[in-house]
């Protein structure tokens, strides 16, 4: 398929009409109901949209007004946002794991005059929430809601906002779209709030393609694209990694999208729609490899041997030394493992693109060495998101992110921050001028992370800017490599460290609940996670893999006390954000006395 015409297109929608029109009757969108896959045509797809656009604009929206999308990873959720864009609206996407205050928020901020809303379950916290704030004046939801009184509200069904005339609704949105701009705003995506509240980002059209045409040339140039190439989606549709990804992208280059049921059926998911691309973060990596060793451990005997004998291979490849023997080791893997493993992931995975969070390189080498191709991605939700990728053709170095996309320009400033331009950077913070001016100087968008190029001109971050510990002598600690060592331990499930401004490092852990199972049954303990942690036999267990870790860092990156959490961190109780990263601002409201009180023992 031809990519040149991402570069020319001038909005998402005609990017999409065109792939529509060049696929016709071929699968577009893919979803299990009832116990069986779906699916749904490209040129279906362009009908429903061009509809439902048309009676967006029946319903008195004008141009630039926005729309709130709150729904989980649905063929709906790709034709909504669509729509919203035809109807020369601007998408807001809301995280399904949003509380009332949280909805109240976008609500306000945005200014919403409409909500599509998938589900009843999802409309409980979501209509109080546009009650409170009396902005929004439509309610169209996908599935059937439980009635309410509905004051200045109308509700409009899925079923009529997406029944019409199909071809006077695509002569409509063409003569619309003729005047959206690769400059104009597609959608406003609102952070995570991994530091205080949600910021909304203005994404143009153009910042989105101009991602879309840098990994779309990745996955030509170093894998080649099939017209039976397929995404799975899983990765909340509401954050911009997985928008631009999981959604624009399979768009750009005419894939299928195949959207999995959810994180807890994601493994059978995948078994079953065989995908070729994965859009993923690092926390599920870490998952699925500790899930794969365990398995392995259990078997034991040949297995185990090959699996050892598979990773040091793979620790020889990543730095360059091969030993006589590793090309005859290499056969033998090829032929009694990795297929294991593959099969596991469907069998036709082409590569695994890993971002929103940095990868531990350990977690990388032990894909590369199941023989699953693992790129890194690095960017964030101001630049579209992604502003750099490795690639096989510039060599994978698990301890980069690569070089940056096509049209991706990068400067370190003297105190090591990375800097960013091009026309993936967004245009600002909707109604927030002073974080749009402390993040976009010069033209420059600055990032907040720490990091430098390597002599391949690849990207190597260190830290978080916002993140980086500074201790009481002055000396910078970046927490997110401990905690990454830290969980790497299949004894530790998650962690975080803290210190700042303090003599040293201390850590605040949540012990593995499967490792805890099985040391409870080899010390003859009754098992219970909270009551475990007061034994100082567990305690001194949890201490001896920290002791552990610690020899393999520096004086002052080491972690000299530690305290266990109460519970996991997690998106409901708002310690993880919906990406699962840790939530450091939330957690340290929850346990600040206790980090505290480890520098008085």
């Amino acid at each position: 398929m031809q990519l040149s015409d991402i570069d020319s297109a001038n909005n998402l929608v005609e990017l999409f009409l065109n792939r529509a029109d060049a696929k016709g009757d071929a699968t577009f969108l893919g979803v299990k109901r009832d116990g069986a896959w779906q699916t749904i045509s490209w040129r279906e797809a362009a009908e429903t949209i061009c509809i439902l656009a048309e009676n967006l604009r029946a319903l008195g929206l004008e141009d630039g007004d926005r729309v709130m999308l709150v729904s989980e990873n649905r063929p709906e959720w790709c034709i909504a946002d669509l729509a919203i864009m035809a109807a020369g609206c601007v998408t807001v996407p809301a995280y399904v794991t949003n509380t009332e205050r949280d909805h109240v928020h976008i609500l306000d901020n945005s200014g919403a005059r409409a909500v599509i809303v998938s589900t009843d379950k999802l409309s409980q916290p979501l209509l109080p929430a546009i009650m409170r704030t009396g902005i929004a004046e439509h309610l169209i939801p996908i599935d059937t809601i439980r009635q309410y009184q509905s004051g200045s509200l109308t509700c409009h069904a899925w079923s009529d906002m997406t029944r019409g005339d199909p071809a006077a609704a695509r002569a409509a949105v063409e003569a619309r779209i003729a005047s959206i701009g690769r400059a104009d705003t597609a959608c406003i995506i609102y952070t995570s709030g991994t530091g205080g509240a949600p910021r909304g980002v203005l994404q143009h059209h153009g910042a989105i393609m101009c991602n879309v045409a840098g990994a779309a040339e990745i996955l030509a140039s170093d894998f080649g694209l099939d017209a039976d190439d397929r995404f799975l989606s899983f990765l909340p549709l509401s954050h911009a990694y997985e928008h631009t990804g999981g959604q624009c992208l399979p768009i750009a280059v005419g894939a299928e999208i195949f959207y999995a049921e959810g994180l807890e059926k994601l493994a059978s998911n995948i078994e079953e729609t065989r995908p070729t691309i994965m859009v993923v973060v690092p926390r599920l990596f870490e998952v699925l490899r500790q899930r794969i060793m365990k398995q392995i451990d259990k078997q034991g005997g040949a297995a185990k041997a090959l699996m050892d004998r598979a990773l040091a291979l793979g620790q020889r490849k990543a730095e360059g030394r091969y030993r006589l023997g590793d090309k005859t080791l290499n056969f033998v893997l090829e032929r009694l493992l990795r297929p294991k493993i593959r099969r596991r992931f469907g069998g036709r995975i082409k590569a695994m693109v890993s971002g929103g969070a940095p990868l531990n390189p350990e977690v990388g080498v032990f894909f590369d060495a199941m023989g699953l191709t693992m790129l890194q991605g690095y960017g964030q939700t101001e630049a579209g998101p992604v502003i750099a990728c490795n690639r096989p053709r510039a060599g994978i170095a698990m301890h980069t992110v690569g070089p940056p996309l096509r049209g991706v320009e990068i400067a370190i400033a003297e105190d090591g921050e990375i800097l960013c331009r091009g026309e993936l950077v967004m245009h600002g913070y909707w109604q927030n001028r002073a974080e749009t001016e402390r993040a976009l100087q010069n033209g420059w968008l600055h990032t907040g992370d720490i990091g430098h190029l390597d002599d391949k001109g690849r990207i190597v971050i260190t830290d978080r800017k916002k993140d980086m510990i500074v201790n009481d002598k002055g000396d910078n600690v970046a927490p997110q490599k401990l905690e990454g060592m830290l969980t790497l331990r299949p004894e530790i499930a998650q962690a975080m460290v803290s210190g700042d401004k303090r003599p040293y490092v201390v850590g605040l852990i949540v012990p593995d609940a499967e490792w805890a199972l099985e040391w409870a049954r080899t010390n003859d303990e009754k098992f219970n996670l909270k009551a475990l942690q007061d034994l100082p036999a567990f305690r001194s267990a949890i201490r001896t893999v920290i002791d552990e870790v610690n020899r393999d860092l520096s004086v002052i990156e080491k972690i000299r006390q530690f305290a266990f959490a109460d519970e996991p961190f997690t998106i409901e109780n708002e310690e993880m954000t919906p990406s699962l990263k840790i939530r450091r601002h939330k957690i340290r409201e929850r346990y600040g006395q206790r980090l505290d009180a480890l520098y008085r023992s």
